[in-house]
């Protein structure tokens, strides 16, 4: 609909070049003043089916196209949402934020305004290329002597403009790869004193990008002069033309005002062209970009309606033997091999454990040692290469992401806070498990109490209601790693993974915490990622892993005795 008017509310003012041709070799040159009312008025007639047209495109356009970025940015974000870990991993986040605004708002006022005219400009002037048939064919003649040379340049400058364009886009989301990174670390980057570091590093990369421009720039300014040399070119020829031909006698003086004035009206979707391709060659790119993104394909999916994982052959084997009847409660890692897709070797190389119900594990381990990937595969952040995981007695692969996800809570030694209240960052735990609209303000309030986290809310301006700001960084690290636990358990989920969550916590409050939290433990079956000895101390058995097996399981004391990784672990001389 908005191509249509736009062709009629352009094509119609084609008539007027054919009216004024009539009225200067018909009314005026026969002085018939009632014969030029008649052409005065169709003119007028012209000139409001015009503006109508306009009207009414512009205003269905700009809904349709406002509705149109909306969903794509919906889809975008939706389909985000269900990439695993290591597709975010990945990806810059500056090259996703640059698709999901720059790219898409590109793609918008393209498809408001560019794309219907440069579907058109064809059409255009292939219209008006009839009609000055039918006013001289020598007119058309000219036009098309113009024209062949033109449409070269213009092949010429799409090839190159196109890799312009990519290379400028490219670096745009670098841009703001850089600007996020600096805003995020910017106390890092004043404590180290390090912001013109900072500075020089995003000049050096803005100016690629000023390059890039510079380079579209120039390729634009010849497209811009060679097309806007043609309407030109064609009026000069027209005009030496139709006065030889006036002289001669072979064409009337209306035929020439009518190809001159239809050439002044083709001259603006003409040169419009050349702007326009540079545009559609933007969005073409801006489209791939997108594309780009929702081309990849989340590899942790829900299983088929069967029930089978969605993992390959090898992993799909491992669940052939017959298994127990299953035990709610029991967590159980069999035989697990985990490797990273750019990595040379396996990080987990058959860690096997089982954890019972209600009972606490804690996972220790040098840094490297695979403890992090290891919880990590309990709510699917992670599929295992090999082995398998089990929660229930089920294969985590044969549940449903969003079942597996409602039983697991989890928190991480690197809190996420998200620019919310309060309330809101608690109660995406008791949401996950009860996908409830409203939120239960007694749990929350709980497990803010069970987190040691509770007084310090209180004491906040808006209480629950307190923003907490991007990443909630205008609270301390201690008070974040509190609220991210509270989050975990306050859906009061069967299964716990918790990957050291109290690192940036004092001793003092550290105990307080573990004092609540035993009495969540009690009920949850849990697996604890400690660094700590105190928060070894919290667990019913450890585990220890060293290379990507789990070396030992056994009480505190016990290890202590008979391990001497765990005694090194620990600081502990034989």
């Amino acid at each position: 609909m908005s191509i249509l008017l736009a062709l009629v509310s352009t094509g119609v003012g084609f008539f007027v070049p054919v009216l004024t041709g009539a009225a200067v070799d018909g009314p005026i040159a026969q002085r018939d003043l009632r014969g030029l009312t008649l052409l005065v008025a169709a003119v007028a007639a012209v000139g409001l089916v015009e503006a109508a047209s306009q009207l009414i495109r512009r205003t269905i356009t700009a809904a349709m196209t406002a509705e149109w970025e909306v969903l794509w940015r919906r889809r975008l974000f939706a389909h985000l949402q269900r990439l695993d870990v290591a597709h975010h991993d990945a990806w810059d986040s500056g090259q996703m934020l640059s698709r999901a605004t720059n790219d898409l708002s590109m793609l918008r006022r393209f498809a408001a305004f560019g794309l219907p005219f440069i579907v058109i400009t064809p059409f255009l002037i292939a219209i008006g290329a009839i009609m000055l048939a039918f006013i001289h064919p020598v007119f058309v003649v000219i036009l098309l002597v113009v024209a062949l040379p033109t449409m070269v340049g213009v092949a010429w400058f799409s090839s190159r403009y196109k890799i312009a364009s990519r290379a400028a886009q490219d670096v745009m989301g670098e841009v703001s790869t850089s600007v996020e990174e600096s805003v995020q670390g910017i106390r890092v980057l004043l404590a180290f004193g390090r912001s013109p570091w900072a500075t020089a590093r995003f000049r050096a990369i803005v100016d690629r990008l000023r390059d890039h421009e510079i380079t579209k720039v120039r390729l634009e300014a010849w497209l811009f002069g060679a097309v806007m040399v043609l309407p030109q070119l064609a009026m000069v020829g027209f005009a030496i033309v139709g006065a030889w031909g006036v002289v001669d006698g072979w064409i009337t003086l209306g035929q020439t005002v009518a190809a001159l004035t239809l050439m002044m009206y083709l001259r603006m979707p003409i040169e419009m062209f050349g702007f326009l391709l540079g545009d559609a060659l933007m969005s073409a790119t801006a489209a791939a970009r997108y594309w780009e993104l929702m081309d990849q394909e989340p590899r942790i999916t829900d299983p088929d309606r069967d029930g089978r994982p969605a993992v390959g052959a090898a992993a799909e084997a491992t669940d052939a033997a017959p298994r127990p009847a299953p035990q709610p409660g029991v967590l159980e890692f069999d035989d697990v091999v985990f490797q990273h897709d750019d990595a040379h070797e396996p990080l987990l190389r058959g860690a096997t454990l089982r954890i019972e119900p209600a009972e606490t594990v804690a996972l220790v381990g040098t840094t490297g040692s695979g403890k992090t990937a290891l919880a990590a595969l309990v709510p699917r952040l992670f599929d295992v290469t090999g082995g398998s995981v089990r929660i229930d007695g089920v294969d985590v692969r044969k549940l449903t992401l969003s079942d597996l996800r409602s039983r697991v809570g989890v928190a991480f030694e690197e809190p996420i806070l998200f620019s919310a209240s309060i309330r809101e960052n608690v109660a995406m735990g008791t949401q996950a498990i009860e996908g409830a609209a409203t939120i239960d303000e007694e749990r929350i309030r709980e497990a803010l109490t069970i987190a040691q986290a509770a007084d310090f809310v209180a004491e906040l301006p808006d209480d629950l209601d307190t923003e907490v700001g991007e990443q909630g960084l205008s609270l301390s690290g201690g008070q974040r790693q509190r609220i991210a636990l509270a989050r975990a358990v306050a859906g009061h989920p069967p299964f716990l993974v918790l990957d050291d969550p109290l690192s940036a916590v004092d001793v003092e409050t550290e105990d307080r915490v573990q004092q609540q939290l035993r009495t969540v433990l009690d009920t949850t079956t849990a697996l604890i990622v400690a660094h700590r000895p105190s928060t070894a101390a919290l667990a019913d058995r450890v585990a220890v892993m060293d290379a990507g097996r789990i070396v030992a399981v056994g009480g505190h004391e016990e290890l202590l005795a008979t391990s001497a990784v765990y005694r090194d672990l620990m600081g502990v001389s034989a």
